[in-house]
């Protein structure tokens, strides 16, 4: 670090006697989301597929969401009958984990954002 210092040091030392000075710091770019694109409701969809028993799929929903057996059987019926059922809607930032949990037990889960 102390060399990369006394080399820039000593380039602009030189091109000011040169008479020309010239400044070499970075533009730091910066990616963010929007505000709105945070704050925004999406949704957790479940879609249906043959290789999941109906059991597990309801299990899964009771670990993941805490849903009481009851709920999580009827949206794995949804899922079942329909080929889909959204499971939640919130904030990105969670919604992303619940869909990273629901890959983790082999479901096909997807997150769309509510226009």
């Amino acid at each position: 670090m102390a060399q990369i210092k006394e080399m820039q040091r000593l380039t602009h030392a030189s091109n000011e006697q040169a008479g020309t000075i010239t400044t070499a710091e970075p533009t730091i770019e910066k990616q963010t989301r929007s505000e709105e694109d945070l704050d925004l409701p999406w949704q957790i969809i479940v879609h249906n597929d043959p290789v999941n028993l109906m059991s597990y799929v309801t299990m899964v929903f009771q670990r993941v969401f805490g849903y009481p057996r009851e709920k999580a059987e009827r949206h794995m019926l949804e899922v079942h009958h329909e080929g889909r059922s959204i499971l939640w809607s919130g904030m990105r930032e969670p919604a992303e984990l619940y869909v990273q949990q629901l890959h983790g037990y082999l479901l096909l889960a997807t997150l769309e954002k509510i226009c």
